[in-house]
């Protein structure tokens, strides 16, 4: 079964989407829109989105699914695109997959790979993978107390050169990798959960009523 896929993450600095053609198992990325900025995920997604549809020939009404990453990522910038997917899927009747942002980063990796985002406060979001499949995390810590034992690294270029490990060429969720990161197209979207594996910095007042 053939099917069009929007694929958005926002969850790292790289304001991601794109559109994917979905053969069974082959998939084929028809436009990616891709704009590295931590703080325009708001300003930018909606014109990468559009982008990325105009250069694939593909309008809204013709697409099957969407899929989003979920992080783990900064509140602000991972809200922006979980619930811009969640829109397009209630206006088209579209089914949402949301994917750990972490998994579209190992896709297509072999071995014991530890994959690292920023987390902000010198801490790092990470995930171990073995042969692109996760069995660690994720979870967010100094870089010191994650746990050792990787062959390799990928993803934040600044904070993969923490850990003395070979570097692999993944940074950011890309287009194809949040696709192939969706396990079972056939089965029903679990409800979307993102991943901020912290509490947000702001903070209700404490004040106590009178």
């Amino acid at each position: 079964m053939t099917r069009l896929v929007l694929a958005l993450d926002t969850a790292t600095p790289a304001v991601t989407a794109g559109v994917v053609r979905v053969d069974d198992d082959a998939l084929a990325v028809l436009a990616e829109h891709v704009t590295v900025d931590a703080r325009a995920h708001a300003e930018q997604l909606t014109p990468n989105i559009v982008g990325a549809l105009g250069e694939a020939g593909v309008g809204v009404e013709q697409l099957d699914a969407v899929v989003v990453g979920c992080g783990p990522g900064p509140f602000t910038g991972l809200r922006v695109g979980m619930a811009t997917a969640a829109a397009f899927g209630h206006a088209l009747g579209l089914p949402v997959h949301g994917v750990c942002s972490l998994d579209a980063i190992a896709v297509g990796t072999t071995g014991d790979v530890l994959v690292v985002t920023d987390a902000r406060r010198r801490e790092v979001y990470w995930a171990r993978y073995r042969d692109g499949r996760r069995f660690d995390g994720p979870a967010v810590n100094a870089p010191g107390d994650v746990p050792a034992g990787a062959e390799a690294v990928a993803g934040s270029i600044d904070h993969a050169a923490l850990f003395d490990l070979p570097r692999l060429a993944p940074v950011y969720p890309t287009t194809a990798g949040l696709v192939a990161a969706v396990a079972d197209w056939s089965a029903e979207p679990e409800p979307l959960v993102p991943l901020y594996l912290r509490r947000p910095d702001a903070k209700p007042s404490q004040a106590v009523k009178r």
